[in-house]
């Protein structure tokens, strides 16, 4: 289970991430019928999600770098 193990959760973070992919979200935006008010609020906030999306990313292999060299404590 990842949540016990970082070098599995870091290797999960590379390759999906836990949050929907920002590419699966745009997909999902596009296949919704939205008026323009709709889809240019849609787009300012999916702009958002996606520049945090790369932040915590990158923020998330940082501390599970760092976890993933420590020493476990014993069960």
């Amino acid at each position: 289970m990842y949540h016990y193990n970082p070098n599995l959760a870091l290797e999960e973070l590379r390759e999906d991430g836990f949050l929907p992919h920002p590419v699966k979200l745009r997909d999902m935006i596009l296949r919704n019928q939205l008026g323009p008010q709709d889809a240019q609020l849609l787009n300012q906030e999916f702009q958002e999600y996606l520049t945090r999306f790369g932040e915590l990313q990158k923020l998330g292999g940082v501390i599970l770098e760092k976890l993933s060299t420590g020493q476990r404590k014993s069960a």
